[in-house]
């Protein structure tokens, strides 16, 4: 579970209502025909925009958003160093045994490849296409949360519209212009809190989480290649240490550096 997540939304819908209630009154900010028309607005402009099937995959895109689950990168590399080690002593056909304790998709179909003795530039490209494809998918994610962003605003100003027009309908009452006008402007801010506080912000989450997961495929593919080229575990693992940040790489002790370089001499 990403607590950031859970924490910015609640947190950020309960300031804006103690704002309120402790400056006026916040029956006065409730407004069921505001809200149909933003929400209603949104998803019809939504589903105009993209097909059924994609619109009804909201749900599981937004849980995904939701999803603390973060791979740790230094135990990619370790997990490929341990085949490197594994291939550089007993060849790269034994990989195929240990492919079936993989649970990456990804890296077993790399494997795979590699074990079939496929060409190298053929490999790189096979996999680099379905990356290609998995930054595709989860930019679709994105951009419909994206789109959301934007017609909320929108459907707010439509609103807020509607009431001008209904207040300009009713001018020779002067008592009912104040309360007109601030219906009017709730639909305004109805749309600027949805697409602020929940749609571009679990857009832009999404981004993340996806430049996370292409991170981690690119670093297989890295290690893959170089374990198919028979390059030494030792100089495999800083190869693919480069792709991560300085502060998040695992520091290693004189033990584990002797222990590697034997392994690579091996």
């Amino acid at each position: 579970m990403d607590l950031a997540s859970i924490i910015g939304i609640v947190g950020g819908f309960l300031l804006i209502v103690v704002s309120i209630a402790t400056s006026g009154d916040i029956t006065g900010f409730v407004d069921i025909a505001s809200v149909a028309i933003v929400l209603g607005g949104t998803i019809a402009a939504t589903l105009v925009a993209y097909p059924l099937p994609k619109f009804l995959e909201v749900i599981s895109i937004t849980q995904k958003a939701f999803q603390g689950k973060k791979s740790d990168l230094n135990i990619v590399i370790d997990g490929i160093n341990e085949l490197a080690n594994k291939a550089r002593k007993e060849g790269l056909l034994s990989l195929e045994e240990a492919s079936e304790s993989v649970n990456d998709d990804f890296m077993k179909k790399g494997i795979m490849l590699v074990v079939d003795g496929t060409d190298p530039e053929l490999v790189k490209n096979l996999l680099e296409t379905e990356l290609d494809f998995i930054s595709e998918r989860h930019g679709s994610g994105q951009g419909l949360f994206e789109a959301m962003g934007a017609y909320a605003p929108a459907f707010g100003m439509i609103g807020t519209l509607i009431g001008l027009i209904n207040m300009l309908a009713s001018l020779d009452d002067p008592d009912t212009i104040g309360p007109s006008m601030a219906i009017a402007l709730i639909t305004t801010f109805y749309g600027s809190l949805l697409a602020n506080l929940v749609f571009l912000p679990l857009a832009k989450k999404l981004k993340i989480k996806s430049d996370e997961e292409i991170l981690e495929k690119q670093i297989i593919l890295e290690g893959l290649l170089s374990i198919q080229a028979g390059e030494n575990p030792r100089i495999i693992s800083e190869k693919l240490k480069a792709f991560i940040p300085p502060s998040k790489r695992r520091q290693e002790t004189a033990g584990d550096v002797a222990a590697n370089l034997r392994e690579g001499e091996a």
